[in-house]
């Protein structure tokens, strides 16, 4: 269709940090940030968005949180 542009999307890898707190990667992004609660996460990556995209019609408008967690087994 002519004159609608697709939505973009931006995904950040989410996980805990050995220290405390979480840490949140972009993909395809060089975009880094952390906080300590989940809340503060969000509110540092939108931040951090808003201070990587300097054009309002490139900044992605749908931004999802993939939440990674690591356990391991040990099997004796």
């Amino acid at each position: 269709m002519k004159g609608i542009k697709p939505m973009k999307e931006i995904i950040f890898l989410i996980e805990d940090d050995p220290e405390g707190g979480y840490n949140a990667q972009a993909l395809g992004y060089s975009i880094f940030t952390e906080g300590e609660t989940t809340e503060e996460l969000k509110a540092n990556i939108m931040d951090a968005i808003g201070c990587h995209f300097d054009n309002v019609d490139e900044t992605p408008k749908i931004i999802r949180l993939h939440y990674v967690r690591e356990d391991t087994l040990i099997y004796a």
